[in-house]
């Protein structure tokens, strides 16, 4: 594996041996980093986020399941 960085971005090289699933979980996880790293949210907003959503689709699927 092969780490570079420079002014504008990371550079990693890595052997093609790697299977397609590791790769794009790594690829999904820098992503997500780029994503929330100006993220001012807590780890606490983003669990009452989280519990809001889930809430909201029990409600609108409650009926397929009971």
């Amino acid at each position: 594996m092969i780490f570079e960085r420079t002014s504008n971005e990371i550079l990693l090289k890595i052997s093609p041996n790697i299977d397609k699933f590791g790769i794009q979980r790594v690829i999904e996880y820098i992503e997500y980093l780029e994503m929330t790293s100006n993220s001012i949210a807590t780890q606490e907003d983003a669990d009452k986020l989280a519990d809001e959503l889930n809430e909201n689709w029990w409600n609108e699927n409650r009926g397929k399941f009971l």
